[in-house]
C-alpha cells in the first residue's frame, strides 16, 4: 500500500468530513483514491500479513483517515484500497499528515518495502463522483462484506452517451426494482478516459442473488426510450465492461474502535495457536 493513504474502497465504496474522517462515510463522498496491488500467486497470506502493519501504523499515529482493503474474488488476483476525501485539499492534507510525522514516514517505507515482495506492480486511481448517476440508500460499510465493482471503458467523445443511458438505467430501476442501491465514479487519473467505475456491496455474498434479479427486473422493466439509449452505448460508445467482485479483509481495514466493537469476531478474529512442539519419547 502506498504512503498517500490508506486504503479502499469502496468502491469506491464508498461523508463529507475529512477523508472518512473520524469514522466510515454515510453518504457519497466526493473523491475516492484507489490503490490497485497486483498480487503475487501464492503470496495472498504473507501479503495480508505485510499489509497489517498499515492500520496497525496508522492507528499508532492516530490518523483520522479511515478505509477498506479488499482481496478480489474473482478476477486478477489483486487487492484494492480504497478511502474517501471530501475534496484535493484534503488528499493534500493526507499527503503531509503522513510525510511530516518522521515515525509513521519510516514505518510506511519500510512497510512498502516488505510489500514489494509479495506483489508485481500498484497503481494508483483517483475517481470523482457522480452523485447525478448513483442511487439508493448508502450502505452501512461497518456491515458491507462483499463489493462488486464494474469499469465501464468508454469511447472518447462518448462521455454524453454514458450519462444518457446511467440516467435511463437509474429511472428503470427505481420503479422497476427500488432496493437498488450503487455508486458511480468518474476516473479523473490513473486510467485512460474515458472509464467510469459502479460499486455495490453487500453484507453477504448471498445477496447478489438479490443483485442479480433487481438487474433482469430492471432491463425488464425499462421503456423502449430508456432500452433504445441503453442499447445506443452498448453499440456505440461501450469499449468494453469487467465486473469483479471483492471480499472485504480485516488485515486491511483500518477502521474506528466502535466499528470493530460492533462485530469483534469478524475485525479481531482469534489467530490459532502455534502447534506444540512434540514431545520426545524414550
Amino acid at each position: 500500500m502506498r504512503q498517500i493513504t490508506f486504503v479502499t474502497a469502496l468502491v469506491s465504496l464508498v461523508a463529507g468530513g475529512n477523508a472518512f474522517g473520524q469514522a466510515l462515510p454515510a453518504s457519497q463522498p466526493n473523491y475516492v483514491q484507489i490503490f490497485i496491488e497486483d498480487v503475487k500467486v501464492g503470496h495472498e497470506d504473507e501479503h495480508s500479513k505485510v499489509e497489517a502493519g498499515w492500520p496497525a501504523a496508522f492507528e499508532k499515529a492516530k490518523s483520522p483517515y479511515y478505509g477498506l482493503g479488499m482481496t478480489s474474488f474473482t478476477g486478477p488476483l489483486q487487492a484494492w484500497f480504497l478511502t474517501a476525501f471530501d475534496s484535493n485539499k484534503t488528499i493534500g492534507d493526507s499527503i503531509k499528515r503522513n510525510s511530516d510525522d518522521p515515525v509513521l514516514a519510516a514505518e510506511l517505507a519500510r512497510l512498502s518495502r516488505a510489500d514489494s515482495a509479495h506483489i508485481n506492480q500498484v497503481r494508483s486511481v483517483l475517481a470523482s463522483a457522480r452523485k447525478d448517476l448513483s442511487r439508493g440508500a448508502f450502505p452501512d460499510l461497518a456491515k458491507q462484506r462483499f463489493f462488486e465493482v464494474t469499469i465501464f471503458r468508454v469511447r472518447p467523445g462518448h462521455e454524453a452517451d454514458f450519462t444518457a443511458a446511467g440516467k435511463a438505467y437509474g429511472a428503470a430501476a427505481t420503479r422497476s426494482a427500488p432496493e437498488t442501491a450503487y455508486r458511480v465514479y468518474e476516473v479523473i487519473a490513473g486510467m485512460p478516459g474515458p472509464t467510469y467505475l459502479v460499486i455495490s456491496s453487500v453484507p453477504a455474498f448471498g445477496e447478489f442473488d438479490k443483485v442479480f434479479s433487481d438487474g433482469e427486473a430492471t432491463m425488464k422493466g425499462a421503456t423502449p426510450q430508456e432500452q433504445a439509449l441503453l442499447q445506443k452505448f452498448g453499440a456505440e460508445a461501450l469499449i468494453n465492461a469487467e465486473t469483479q467482485r471483492f471480499r472485504i479483509d480485516p488485515n486491511m481495514c483500518y477502521v474506528p474502535k466502535e466499528v470493530r466493537a460492533q462485530d469483534p469476531a469478524f475485525w479481531m478474529p482469534k489467530k490459532p495457536a502455534p502447534p506444540k512442539p512434540p514431545t520426545s519419547q524414550h
